[in-house]
């Protein structure tokens, strides 16, 4: 069996514990080390409020992420390990009671060019009604291709792609951009067989308008990977050209109103609302229909349009200088040295 390491990046969120316990109770060879990085601010100096189980205890660290993100503190990570596999872990999984074992026949299986091994990850919904827009979309992680929620990476492969790219602050896309790069170097990604819970964490209503931030990540996986990006990685094209024509036309009702125009204000107001309410039903129809989860939509779906745009012209130009990435050089093969009967 090939030893491994578990990195954990944690805000000190209560599900961490649970985490830690799932993954000392699962059958299996225990990993040889266990890192926990600690993202929090640097200001904020209380212990991480996790029970470490007794299985684990002589085993786990915890270093510091700075609150730099996701990305950085998986490289904190990993890079305080020295095991050639590492298992990353969200704080809020939890590992399948036979984890340990499925891993090590994953690894067993993985052959040489093998850069990565991906867990399969279920998110219970509810089963007494509809999902909600919010576990709607916490359950497509269940299909998504190469998420960190649970995802092994051999040693040579991160450092080939050097980790993690660090411009990535928040849980979206360093998973699929690290996974391309590997691939792009000449890896491949497996399957594996281990299973992992991703449970729906609780949200509120406006959770759904904070997440339009990732635009400004889609950006920025333009700029890395060319507009190919979205295909290679599976990954749903979203709403976005949608939310910049609603937000255009809201403008121009602005616009036209303010230059005393009121027939084109008013046709551009119209195309607003229509798209709103387009968006908000289409949000609501699949949903459980409650007056809450209504309201939600209804509030929400306004304003998703406008902070999809926003973040979306902030990625472009934050990441404006961003050069596309190139795979390394394969290193050149060594040459014998030269024997005496090679210079006769």
């Amino acid at each position: 069996m090939t030893g491994y390491a578990v990195v954990i990046p944690t805000l000190g969120r209560p599900s961490l514990t649970g985490c830690l316990h799932a993954l000392a109770a699962s059958t299996g060879p225990r990993p040889r080390r266990v890192v926990l990085v600690d993202d929090r601010p640097l200001d904020d100096c209380r212990p991480l409020p996790a029970a470490i189980p007794e299985a684990l205890r002589d085993r786990t660290t915890t270093v510091p992420g700075c609150g730099n993100g996701p990305a950085a503190a998986r490289n904190a990570g990993w890079r305080a390990t020295d095991e050639p596999w590492v298992a990353f872990l969200d704080d809020d999984v939890l590992p399948g009671p036979t984890w340990a074992a499925d891993l090590a026949v994953d690894l067993t299986a993985a052959g040489p060019q093998v850069g990565a091994v991906q867990g399969r990850i279920r998110v219970p919904l509810p089963e007494d009604r509809r999902p909600t827009d919010w576990e709607r979309g916490t359950a497509g992680l269940a299909t998504a291709l190469w998420i960190t929620a649970d995802m092994a990476y051999r040693r040579a492969a991160l450092e080939a792609v050097g980790g993690f790219d660090e411009r990535f602050r928040r849980a979206f896309r360093e998973d699929a951009d690290l996974a391309l790069r590997t691939l792009d170097a000449g890896w491949t990604i497996t399957m594996g067989t281990r299973r992992t819970t991703h449970p729906v964490r609780p949200a509120d209503r406006w959770a759904s308008v904070r997440a339009q931030a990732g635009n400004a990540d889609d950006a920025l996986m333009t700029r890395l990977h060319g507009h190919g990006w979205w295909a290679r990685a599976q990954a749903p094209r979203g709403r976005l050209p949608v939310h910049l024509a609603v937000t255009a036309a809201a403008l121009a009702a602005v616009g036209c109103a303010a230059a005393r125009r009121p027939a084109a204000a008013l046709g551009c107001a119209a195309a607003w609302a229509l798209g709103t309410a387009e968006f908000t039903l289409a949000r609501t129809l699949p949903g459980p229909g409650t007056a809450e989860e209504v309201a939600a939509m209804a509030a929400t779906s306004a304003l998703i349009p406008p902070a999809a745009s926003l973040h979306w012209l902030r990625g472009r130009l934050r990441h404006r200088t961003a050069g596309p990435w190139t795979a390394p050089a394969a290193p050149e093969p060594r040459r014998p040295a030269p024997t005496a009967q090679d210079a006769l």
